[in-house]
């Protein structure tokens, strides 16, 4: 089983922002994988399908950022996945712009989507994939500017990003997450 959990919030005013970036993935890989994301379960949009054999959930938590470990928990519970069956993506200032990295632990470091799923599931022990939407600009808070649209001339780099996840992700749902980690990091 692999399990995909992309972070971000629901609704139109945050489709486009920096903070779902976790969504645009797991949309795109959805769209590799031929299939839709559009189930209403655990407080969250998901999907099924099966790649070599191996059940393939893909989920997106509508209950915000900020409260996203309350979906995963409920994913968790129903599924019971072992800790290397499901990662999870999402946004990090801490990586410039158009890049990735994966990690098999981690801190929160600062993210209020990754302390709420370390909360609720109790440790910080799961797979990540990081997507980098690089730091604000000097006057700009945080929360503002991650919820800010990314720029027209930010498009080219946020395309390969996107682009770079699903090959990451498509590696992990073929193979398994370090071969992913050796072929993308």
């Amino acid at each position: 089983m692999r399990i995909i959990i992309g972070l971000g919030n629901p609704g139109k005013e945050y489709e486009s922002t920096k903070h779902n970036v976790g969504f645009l993935a797991v949309d795109e890989l959805a769209a590799s994988l031929v299939m839709d994301v559009r189930k209403n379960k655990f407080q969250s949009l998901y999907g099924e399908t099966v790649v070599k054999g191996e059940k393939i959930v893909l989920v997106k938590p509508m209950t915000y950022m900020n409260l996203s470990g309350q979906s995963v928990r409920q994913v968790l519970d129903w599924y019971k996945p072992a800790q290397e069956e499901w990662a999870v993506v999402y946004d990090d200032l801490d990586l410039p712009l158009g890049s990735i990295r994966m990690r098999v632990k981690g801190s929160a470091g600062g993210h209020n989507g990754i302390k709420s799923i370390i909360s609720h599931v109790g440790t910080s022990e799961f797979l990540r994939v990081k997507m980098g939407i690089g730091r604000p600009p000097v006057g700009v808070t945080v929360v503002d500017y991650v919820l800010s649209s990314f720029r027209k001339e930010d498009q080219p780099a946020l395309r390969h990003m996107i682009e770079a996840s699903t090959a990451a992700l498509r590696t992990y749902v073929e193979t398994d997450f370090q071969t992913a980690m050796n072929r993308h990091n």
